[in-house]
């Protein structure tokens, strides 16, 4: 049983962040019905912008989440602007999927010829650290991580929800041509949720500094895994990004304790075709995708 109830926490902690970076994919796909294929770059910028920021005022990596989530949307505003708006209008169903996986590479490669390829790592005195709670151990930075994700789920609920830009949002989600009849600018959102979408993921890539060493390829290693959380739990549904982060972290954790170390990855996909054999829309999607 201890086991068990250990493999559950550490699971349900790190599905957290899980979530946390499938929510900025799954935003972008739910306001523009494309898949950015570089989305787990901007993981790994976020990470390298903490590393940077922490070096130069010398604080806790948790202190630079605003400014992290700043620059990451300008990042990924630019990207759009830059890169991704040539193209929203033009004929061929994937032209998105070259041009982010050609993205994936340039900033992997940019990010090598900038910082070089040698591993980097933060200073926190959360490092190492853990709760006990009875026989149970909370490691302090999955648990300040999980905090930060259900607040920042929190608030993009209410904000999607309840403000105006949430509603234009959801407008230029359902019809661009209809919410542009509706005075609502689709080219203006469209670039909002890009930039949100990077933002997200940046603060992903922040939480996770304290916990692995940042270098150019390391979205390779979540990358995979964000798009199926966001698959299992539904393109487009933020709802859906946070259930299956935790489902994934979960099977992670318990397939990696019962099963073998080294199995971890196996169950999800196992999970995961399950899922796409059953219910191919995800557990709360029901939107098509473009690409």
């Amino acid at each position: 049983m201890w086991m068990f109830g250990q493999s559950v926490i550490n699971g349900l902690l790190m599905g957290g962040v899980y979530a946390l970076a499938a929510v900025g994919l799954t935003l972008i796909f739910g306001v523009m019905k494309i898949v950015n294929f570089a989305q787990a770059e901007f993981l790994m910028l976020g990470m390298y912008a903490t590393c940077l920021l922490v070096d130069v005022f010398h604080s806790e990596p948790y202190a630079m989440i605003v400014p992290v989530a700043a620059i990451m949307f300008i990042v990924g505003y630019i990207i759009y602007l830059l890169i991704v708006r040539p193209l929203v209008n033009k004929e061929g169903v994937n032209r998105f999927v070259l041009l982010t996986l050609g993205l994936q590479s340039f900033l992997q490669g940019l990010v090598q010829v900038v910082f070089g390829t040698d591993y980097r790592t933060v200073k926190s005195a959360t490092k190492g650290s853990s709760l006990f709670l009875g026989e149970y151990s909370f490691a302090v930075p999955r648990l300040i991580a999980m905090g930060v994700v259900l607040i920042l789920f929190a608030i993009l609920a209410v904000i999607i929800k309840k403000s105006e830009m949430g509603r234009a949002l959801r407008a230029t989600s359902e019809n661009s041509k209809i919410a542009a009849m509706m005075g609502i600018n689709p080219a203006a959102h469209f670039a909002l949720a890009f930039g949100l979408g990077a933002a997200l993921t940046g603060i992903a890539g922040l939480l996770l500094t304290p916990m692995y060493y940042t270098y150019a390829t390391i979205g390779d290693l979540f990358g995979t895994m964000t798009f199926v959380v966001v698959v299992i739990g539904g393109m487009g549904s933020i709802k859906g990004a946070l259930i299956g982060g935790l489902l994934i972290g979960l099977i992670e954790a318990l397939t990696s304790s019962y099963i073998a170390m080294d199995l971890g990855t196996a169950g999800i996909f196992v999970v995961f075709v399950i899922v796409l054999l059953l219910r191919p829309q995800g557990l709360f999607g029901g939107g098509a995708r473009e690409v």
